[in-house]
């Protein structure tokens, strides 16, 4: 359904979802090519930034551009095939990504309250395996929801007051009787997403009371600055999606209820990028040597 049934309105949608989707695809390979290309950015941080910067640009792949094709031709239709890919690809994509937030958390954890055995615990290997799991889990998340939800009967309306295939509103077309696999997987993935928030509470319980220790009041500002973007990020990301998970569905959607998906889906893979590229002095200075590097190469040929 979008977000509204006005032709104007679908306009004004698709233009503002459009804007904010080349900001994320632009600020996300921007994250890509740097810490790919930097000698500098060769750190498991950057390692973890640039996978997080890989899933942004894929997970809001898989719900804007839709949404904009749909919004400029007045055109809200999907089909049973492409809604079943959207599930999967979206609930893969952030059950990844709250993989890798709790696994980024660890990483600053060991950095800023082991940082003598650092190396030895983020090492190449353990970093790889790190990751390789964190996508493995957020495939078989996707693999059991889009089973246990479209191997069920639909039923009434096929109408999704949504501007996305999403799970919660995919439950109102099922018949309450048969659901049941279904909530037994949204339990599943849902004890695993608190056991990844504790995670990261603890995490942060211990780099903060690190922190404080610093005597240096300069040392505390620029360790908690590499600390805080990554929290905000958290923050928003999983408290939206827990909100949108557990509150009923209504029949009647209101806009707020519209608009709340928009934190968890939208805004995480455009804000990723300004609060870890703007603030980053390393991010900063590894585009200037990249900058001045193709500026030598542009003079050497002229």
């Amino acid at each position: 359904m979008g977000f509204s049934d006005s032709l104007q309105d679908q306009i004004i949608h698709g233009i503002l979802f459009l804007l904010v989707y080349l900001a994320a695809l632009t600020g996300n390979l921007l994250i890509i090519v740097l810490t790919t290309l930097d000698v500098h950015l060769q750190t498991p941080m950057y390692f973890f930034l640039r996978n997080l910067s890989f899933l942004d640009f894929c997970y809001i792949s898989v719900t804007v551009p839709k949404s904009i094709v749909n919004s400029f031709t007045h055109n809200t239709f999907i089909s049973f095939f492409e809604c079943a890919l959207q599930v999967f690809f979206f609930m893969d994509l952030a059950s990844t990504e709250t993989a890798i937030l709790t696994v980024m958390s660890y990483d600053r954890y060991v950095a800023i309250c082991r940082p003598l055995h650092y190396e030895v615990i983020m090492n190449q290997g353990a970093c790889v395996k790190m990751m390789t799991i964190s996508w493995l889990s957020g495939a078989i998340s996707g693999f059991l929801h889009v089973t246990s939800t479209f191997s069920l009967p639909f039923c009434g309306s096929y109408t999704i007051h949504h501007f996305f295939c999403d799970i919660p509103q995919l439950l109102s077309l099922l018949d309450s009787k048969v659901i049941i696999s279904e909530i037994r997987v949204m339990v599943f993935i849902t004890s695993l997403v608190i056991i990844c928030f504790v995670s990261i509470t603890v995490s942060y319980v211990y780099i903060f009371s690190t922190i404080l220790r610093i005597p240096s009041k300069v040392g505390r500002s620029k360790t908690f600055s590499t600390c805080i973007p990554h929290l905000v990020v958290v923050t928003l990301f999983l408290v939206s999606g827990s909100i949108a998970y557990v509150k009923p569905i209504s029949d009647s959607p209101s806009f707020s209820d519209l608009l709340l998906p928009v934190f968890y889906t939208v805004v995480p893979p455009t804000l990723n990028p300004i609060i870890y590229s703007l603030r980053n002095k390393d991010m900063k200075a590894a585009l200037r040597r990249q900058l001045a590097k193709g500026n030598w190469v542009r003079d050497s040929y002229s």
